[in-house]
């Protein structure tokens, strides 16, 4: 009787301590939250993708409201992206379907979307990183 007692005290300690961690969160790498304005010739531009693509890992974005301003989600209900470096691109939406033999033209340059040039560092905490866009 006195080793059974041992047995389910033992047996039952051992199930609280695996229980007690975040299974819901551990295989979700480390993020920093990121927001900031993306303007192009000096004017906020609205209603455009801005997206990070890190080295390894899921990609985040947001779309900028009527002043520019975007945050990144990660997931559904997480903001943020992965920390270190990341390829950003930021585009318009294709709203209407492309008329046959044409191809869609962002009026965005493809510098900062199809052939980004754009990087950027996600350091853990909070990071605004603003956009500075020429139209040429």
């Amino acid at each position: 009787m006195k080793y059974w007692k041992l047995f389910c005290l033992s047996t039952l300690s051992l199930c609280l301590t695996v229980g007690c961690g975040d299974s819901a969160g551990s295989d979700q790498p480390d993020l920093g939250t990121v927001s900031g304005v993306v303007t192009m010739d000096g004017k906020p531009l609205p209603a455009v993708t801005v997206t990070f693509t890190p080295t390894e890992g899921r990609p985040s974005n947001g779309v900028t409201d009527e002043e520019g301003h975007y945050e990144l989600g990660y997931l559904r209900d997480t903001q943020g992206a992965v920390i270190g470096t990341h390829k950003v691109s930021i585009s318009t939406p294709q709203d209407a379907p492309t008329p046959p033999g044409q191809t869609y033209k962002d009026p965005i340059p493809a510098k900062y979307n199809a052939q980004t040039t754009l990087t950027e560092e996600v350091k853990a905490g909070d990071n605004t990183i603003d956009f500075t866009l020429e139209s040429n």
